[in-house]
């Protein structure tokens, strides 16, 4: 077989299971093999009954004393038993899992791995999964690998299909020569993709990950490399000064640009009065107020007689964008015409939209990636924004500049202005972005109130859903964050699936709360966001996929469970959510691990509230255990590489992308387009 073969090629995966690795983005045979753990666990020594602590996951040997009882509530049901060894007795409880009772026996003993919880005031053990001593024994030592699955997809099955590729494929010619990988001092691709299957122990696992991370870059910067000499060709074929709407903006805002806004600003304007065609990443803190200075270089555009594009991340983001220019424009009697086009638009309003973008009635158009489809023609795109860059990648990014090139002869590359808030060290963002040139807005509008920040413990629960009511109470709304959508048998992170019955059970009728996660439908994820931005919900759970979602200046609190799963520049990222109105914000990190190295992490979010501080001192203190707790997110589009775990391979990639050889281009170049449906440039 072939890297580039469907996975339906493989013995025993017939088309329902194809389509569900479809779901999670697994295609190719390739898809399959890079698709990494999320996480690992280590299953846990044998412990006693009298030993368990509230919180922990412990294996305990105990033996059934009583026959299990089914009971229900509500809309759960409640399976449980007593059970006990020498020292103590224990009840295990099973929520929703009636099925679970034809296996229990009263005097059967079995080894009992769970997560200690607390049911009625006494100590129980949630969920337990059951194994005989023997199955338990030859489990202790070995690193589980957890994979990010979907409903009907399980662990084990992607588990026996990466096994099942791994012996048609295997070994794989790598496109590095030994010496070079010698060299380099990395391993070998298919030691490295076995590895990062099955590793032995923590330390392999990071050199496997190492050399996928190194790959990853190498191709991304190849590409940044060609985007780069190709920009160094284009001339200015838009040329212009500041115009008068942006000026009168700038006049009447209600407040006056910071030093950093009117820097970027100047720069901004510069370029495009340039000889060549602009190219600029505006790097800036969570609201920092990048938005106001791409509009006006949109308002200079739309003078000018041409039209821009603003390409947002979300379907929500965009239609807020689209509204708040609208009501700018009007606030200022500029008619300019603004148009959104987005993939829930119905089949004639899509048709309309684009008529209207192809005969230039618009001249300022805003939208997701809908904006790059097919049949969606400018008539005079001079310039492309594109909102938090990391979840574009470079050919997303050149196929909307590609839209103005009319001729078909690269002869009207429009200007293009990338928006980050993803605060990249500046040493790694030159590296990121070759083929751009960065602003840095390192100031925050003086209207807003810092965040006040705090990092608890499990025990502090409690008190946190009661300040969430306070603000609730006073008319504010709150987020919380969970790791994971659902339940999982080999994680203890909190979910958002049980979180949010739990806090409905916790709040009752007098606080309306929801969910939101990524395994949504698209009209379902914005519609629950366009409830939250109405007020017509008071508390939302959800995933990091409220990292770049809507604009909500009532939101006050954010409490993030698991705080020490995620990287504090993600972290960073999600607080940003709160604190953008007049009302005070909060962030409430729930720390659950007691390791000292986490809390020390943590705390360095009490102290500031300036991304750029975080992100270096995230570089500085992520160590390699990071690597198995949940990936950071968010910055570019790798599957594996992490921009601040990884920031050695980053650096040796750049250095090689200067030495590398034709012959090994080629090669590499084989194995980027056996992904065909990666967004970005990836192996």
């Amino acid at each position: 077989m072939k890297l580039s073969d469907s996975v339906s090629k493989l013995k025993g995966i017939g088309e329902k299971t194809s389509a569900l690795f479809g779901k999670v983005g697994v295609f190719s045979l390739w898809d399959l093999l890079l698709y990494v753990p999320r996480d690992f666990m280590r299953y846990p020594e044998i412990t006693t009954a009298d030993s368990i602590q509230f919180g922990s996951t412990v294996a305990v040997e105990l033996t059934l004393q009583t026959e299990a009882s089914l009971v229900h509530a509500s809309r759960l049901s409640i399976l449980s038993c007593s059970a006990s060894d020498h020292t103590a007795s224990l009840r295990l409880v099973w929520f929703n899992m009636p099925y679970i009772k034809k296996t229990l026996h009263a005097g059967m003993t079995r080894i009992f791995y769970g997560k200690v919880g607390m049911y009625r005031n006494l100590l129980v053990l949630e969920h337990p999964k059951m194994f005989t001593r023997e199955e338990y024994c030859k489990m202790l030592g070995v690193l589980e690998p957890i994979y990010p699955v979907t409903h009907g997809l399980t662990t084990d099955r992607v588990k026996k299909t990466i096994r099942a590729a791994m012996d048609e494929v295997f070994p794989i010619e790598d496109y590095l020569p030994r010496d070079e990988v010698a060299r380099l001092g990395i391993m070998t691709l298919t030691e490295a993709i076995r590895i990062l299957h099955s590793p032995a122990h923590e330390d392999v696992m990071r050199k496997a990950r190492k050399r996928i991370a190194f790959d990853e870059y190498l191709a991304f910067l190849l590409s940044v490399k060609s985007m780069k000499e190709e920009n160094n060709r284009s001339k200015n074929c838009f040329p212009m000064n500041e115009s008068k709407s942006a000026r009168l903006i700038v006049e009447r805002l209600p407040y006056k640009l910071t030093g950093a806004q009117a820097r970027t600003y100047e720069e901004i304007l510069k370029d495009m009065a340039g000889e060549r065609a602009m190219n600029r990443l505006v790097q800036g803190d969570v609201g920092s107020g990048k938005t106001i200075v791409a509009l006006l270089a949109m308002v200079t555009a739309a003078e000018y007689g041409y039209q821009s594009a603003l390409m947002a991340p979300t379907e929500v983001l965009a239609a807020q964008h689209a509204s708040k220019i609208k009501d700018m424009l009007e606030e200022y009697g500029l008619d300019y015409g603004v148009e959104l086009l987005s993939g829930s638009l119905t089949a004639k309003q899509k048709r309309e939209a684009k008529k209207r973008i192809a005969d230039g009635e618009c001249r300022i158009i805003v939208g997701t990636q809908a904006l790059i489809q097919d049949g969606v023609e400018f008539s005079s795109l001079a310039l492309v924004v594109t909102d938090e860059q990391h979840r574009f990648g470079v050919r997303q990014r050149e196929t909307l500049a590609m839209k103005a090139d009319t001729d078909g002869q690269n002869g009207n590359i429009p200007h293009v202005l990338v928006m980050s808030a993803t605060p990249i060290p500046r040493t790694l963002a030159i590296i990121l972005y070759g083929d751009l040139d960065i602003s840095v807005m390192d100031e925050l509008p003086s209207v807003r109130l810092p965040i006040k920040n705090c990092v608890v413990g499990v025990n502090s629960r409690k008190k946190s859903y009661e300040f969430i009511a306070e603000q609730v109470e006073m008319g504010h709304q709150a987020y919380v964050i969970c790791p994971q959508v659902e339940a999982s048998d080999m994680s203890e992170s909190e979910n958002v699936t049980d979180y949010t019955e739990k806090l409905k059970g916790v709040y009752g009728s007098k606080i309306r709360v929801e969910m939101l996660h990524g395994k949504m439908k698209p009209k379902e994820k914005n519609d629950i966001m366009q409830r939250f931005a109405a007020h017509e919900i008071d508390v939302l759970v959800s995933t990091t996929v409220v990292e770049v979602g809507v604009d909500v200046p009532n939101a006050t609190v954010m409490m993030i469970e698991n705080a020490e799963k995620f990287g504090l520049a993600q972290l960073h990222q999600i607080r940003g959510r709160v604190g953008r109105g007049s009302a005070q914000g909060y962030c409430i990190f729930l720390n659950t691990s007691k390791s000292k190295e986490d809390n020390k992490r943590l705390k360095i979010l009490n102290g500031t509230n300036d991304g750029f501080k975080i992100a270096s001192e995230d570089l500085k203190l992520r160590g390699p255990g990071d690597f198995f707790g949940i990936r950071q997110s968010g910055e570019m589009d790798f599957r594996v590489a992490d921009i601040y775990n990884d920031a050695d391979m980053l650096k040796k990639a750049s250095e090689y992308v200067k030495v590398i050889d034709e012959q090994s281009i080629r090669a590499l170049n084989e194995f980027t387009s056996v992904d065909s449906h990666a967004q970005n440039i990836t192996l």
